[in-house]
């Protein structure tokens, strides 16, 4: 008699795990960085100045006063754009048992709250984009962070050029000269080998006598003659652009928090929007320093 074996079984259980794996990225590491201002109205404006440089003032005892002129202060705006997504799930796939999660409305709801951050990292340091006011049939749109600094660095004569240390204090210094206190550079991940390469210049020196065997190629803190910058890794910034950030000048500014609305039902399944209304605010463009056009 032939053997039964398992190939021959009816019935048998699956074996499914119970972890979904999602490499999806979720980290947003300018967005965590810097802290959060109500606003109330679709365009917002705030005010800028600058006290102006020092200079060689003596006055002759007993001298007349000469009156200075004085400048006004520089107003600004900004316009908040509206993130939003949308997903529908069935009643029957909400009551059917699944692995992983317990339902799939809650699954696809974290999912989507992670992408909506995403989409506002983007928003702010993915792209070189004007604001826009928008009208009832034009979508409002922010002011990118490129945007937002005047002071920038280019990175070389050709068009694309790598990042270099004597660019990188290049603009440090452009930086410091200018007034500002930038204590992070933020980069993408290709840039992070060339910054853990700065160690390698003639005259450093690394100590890898540590009596252990691991090797670390990397640099989260470089101290300059014009400050100190921890290096922030930031896959979702623009490739072209190396940014000196103070974040303590900067604030995401928000007219709707995120939030997640049921809406109208139409079918057998629940629809639901996520969205968020939100905006870029630098307090000074003269603050920080941008490095472009990178390879």
């Amino acid at each position: 008699m032939a053997q039964f074996t398992s190939y021959d079984q009816v019935g048998k259980a699956e074996d499914v795990s119970d972890i979904i794996s999602n490499i999806s990225p979720t980290d947003t590491p300018f967005t965590t960085m810097i802290k959060t201002e109500k606003v109330s109205a679709r365009v917002y404006e705030y005010q800028e100045d600058t006290i102006g440089a020092g200079a060689d003032v003596k006055l002759v005892e007993g001298a007349d006063f000469t009156i200075g002129s004085l400048s006004p202060t520089t107003l600004r705006s900004g316009t908040t754009q509206i993130i939003g997504l949308a997903f529908d799930v069935s009643a029957t796939a909400d009551a059917v048992k699944t692995y992983g999660r317990a339902k799939e409305t809650a699954y696809n709801l974290g999912k989507t709250l992670k992408l909506i951050k995403k989409h506002q990292e983007f928003a702010y340091v993915g792209q070189d984009n004007a604001s826009v006011t928008g009208s009832s049939s034009t979508a409002r749109e922010m002011a990118s962070a490129t945007q937002l600094i005047t002071n920038s660095t280019d990175a070389g004569s050709n068009a694309t050029d790598a990042l270099t240390e004597a660019k990188f204090l290049e603009a440090g210094e452009s930086a410091y000269t200018a007034g500002s206190e930038p204590n992070i550079l933020m980069i993408k991940p290709g840039d992070s080998t060339i910054v853990a390469g700065f160690t390698g210049a003639s005259g450093r020196y690394r100590n890898f006598n540590d009596g252990t065997k691991t090797l670390v190629n990397v640099v989260d803190l470089y101290i300059s003659p014009f400050g100190e910058y921890k290096i922030i890794l930031n896959r979702h910034q623009l490739a072209t652009h190396a940014f000196l950030l103070d974040p303590s000048m900067w604030r995401q500014t928000v007219l709707r928090p995120i939030s997640r609305t049921l809406l109208a039902k139409t079918s057998d399944g629940d629809k639901h929007s996520v969205v968020m209304e939100v905006g870029l605010k630098h307090s000074n463009f003269g603050d920080g320093q941008m490095i472009t056009g990178l390879s």
